[in-house]
């Protein structure tokens, strides 16, 4: 926007310093042509102001015309070039014997000078009219002594000041016109980039929950069924499938609960989804690991050290509750596709700072049979959610007491701000 009113025709200055003049616009061409024509028309049929002053030739009214009509040629693209030439064109034409079709053009050529002219010059132009008007009145009036002289002054008014104040109104319009278009175009862009936001925010949050929802119960599937495809037990054969089964079931219920999320349900008079997760269903997230991975010899052990619930206890917001939540879901997931054979604790507690702080350690080493592939999207969403709030997060092996253990350490503020 800036640009194209930069590049504008009779944007002949920049910065108030002269440049070389375009091309002339066409409808000053035809000004320029017509007020000559005229002028030349009005000269031979003897309608001019009066006699010569100062001894001067009356053919020079003609050069005064000329000199004016090439003003006018550059009144768009050189405005103060314009207006250079065209005020000694004026005065010479008082001087020889006044043509209307000068005065004419050097009105028009004051108020281009003012419309297409530097901010500058839009601001002195009507200044120094209204002074010129001023003094040539005074003047006038001192040397004559006739009330006439008023009239004079109001004719250098109407030349001078009246066009000049024109040019500025109609300026300002224009500019305010501008300003408004761009204030306009900036607050689309920035509801644009607003709208971009949110779908990516919104986005990055349902692949979030895709993810927690269904990688659990798809990890388990993979790991049982390459079990039961490379063992030759029966019995641990219909036990891989029961787990199977027993996910693919519930992560088709996940799937049906986040269509459900994602559809209108006011729209389709459905029910509300159903309700989020909460620390309250960690029991039951650790009982389902330690069926899945029964098989590979992990077992699971949730420790709950927050303080006893009661009518006055103290319940951490909705998104942290939910944030913990799939912490310790994904660190389950995780566990079940890397851990080797071992005891996987899981830890929730309330510190004194009033933080909510989520602890999973896994037994971190070389896992001899099947796992499943991993992507490392998990750790990404974890980061994410605990970043929203406003926590810390740390993921990461490190030695322990039986050995090297994979550790996923949260800490959310008991206050958090609201997840997007």
């Amino acid at each position: 926007m800036i640009a194209r009113a930069l590049a504008a025709p009779g944007r002949a200055h920049r910065h108030d310093v002269l440049v070389v003049p375009g091309r002339p616009h066409r409808h000053d061409v035809l000004i320029a042509g017509g007020g000559l024509a005229a002028g030349v028309l009005l000269r031979a049929l003897h309608l001019h102001g009066g006699p010569p002053l100062l001894g001067l030739p009356a053919s020079l009214n003609l050069l005064a015309l000329t000199v004016m009509a090439g003003a006018v040629l550059l009144r768009r693209t050189a405005p103060m070039v314009a207006l250079a030439l065209a005020v000694p064109a004026l005065v010479l034409d008082f001087c020889t014997g006044t043509l209307i079709t000068t005065l004419l053009m050097f009105t028009d050529v004051v108020y281009a000078a003012v419309l297409y002219g530097p901010p500058a010059a839009a601001r002195r132009i009507p200044l120094g009219s209204e002074l010129v008007s001023v003094l040539a009145t005074a003047v006038a009036a001192a040397t004559w002594h006739n009330p006439q002289v008023l009239m004079i002054g109001i004719g250098i008014a109407l030349v001078t000041v009246a066009p000049a104040w024109t040019g500025l109104i109609i300026r300002n319009h224009r500019d305010a016109a501008q300003a408004a278009r761009l204030r306009a175009e900036q607050t689309a862009l920035l509801a644009e980039m607003d709208r971009d936001q949110a779908v990516a925010g919104e986005r990055a949050r349902m692949a979030r929950e895709l993810h927690d929802l269904v990688a659990n119960h798809l990890s388990a599937i993979a790991i049982h069924a390459t079990a039961a495809q490379t063992l030759d037990d029966p019995t641990a054969t219909r036990a891989a499938l029961g787990v199977i089964r027993e996910n693919s079931v519930q992560g088709l219920a996940e799937m049906r609960r986040l269509i459900g999320l994602l559809r209108d349900h006011k729209a389709t008079g459905a029910e509300e989804p159903a309700a989020t997760p909460t620390l309250d269903g960690l029991e039951a997230l650790v009982a389902q690991a330690r069926t899945n991975g029964a098989a590979s010899g992990l077992t699971f052990v949730l420790d709950d050290a927050r303080p006893p619930t009661g009518p006055g206890a103290r319940k951490p917001p909705a998104p942290v509750e939910l944030a913990a939540y799939r912490i310790v879901q994904e660190s389950l997931t995780n566990a079940l596709k890397h851990a080797v054979p071992g005891h996987v604790r899981v830890r929730i507690a309330d510190e004194s700072d009033g933080a909510l702080t989520v602890t999973v350690r896994s037994p971190y080493g070389d896992r001899p049979g099947p796992r499943a592939p991993g992507s490392g999207a998990g750790l990404v969403g974890m980061r994410e959610r605990i970043a929203l709030l406003g926590g810390e997060f740390d993921a990461g092996p490190e030695a322990g007491q039986d050995g090297s253990v994979w550790l996923v350490r949260a800490a959310l503020p008991a206050g958090g701000k609201e997840e997007q």
